[in-house]
């Protein structure tokens, strides 16, 4: 009688990509549009300045976090401040 090795998948590989993982990568391939990070940066601020304008705890940090997401969110990505200060560097 002939035993056959038993062959381990790891957990990793028989996964599909993740829901999160698959929006980052639909994000990155879509082309930007002119201005797109400056009016993420601006509603991040509002809505910052908003939560720190809130009266309750709760509903102040949650604005506040989701400002702090969106100033992040402009300041980093393909055309965002990273991308400037890139370009600035090479000038300098």
């Amino acid at each position: 009688m002939q035993i056959e090795p038993m062959v381990e998948t790891s957990r990793v590989e028989a996964r599909s990509p993740s829901l999160l993982r698959q929006l980052r990568s639909i994000d990155a391939r879509r082309p930007d549009f002119p201005g797109e990070h400056l009016i993420v940066l601006g509603v991040g601020m509002l809505l910052m300045l908003a939560g720190m304008r809130s009266r309750t705890l709760l509903r102040r940090t949650v604005i506040t976090a989701a400002g702090t997401a969106l100033v992040g969110r402009a300041a980093s990505g393909t055309g965002g401040v990273a991308r400037v200060a890139r370009v600035v560097k090479r000038l300098g």
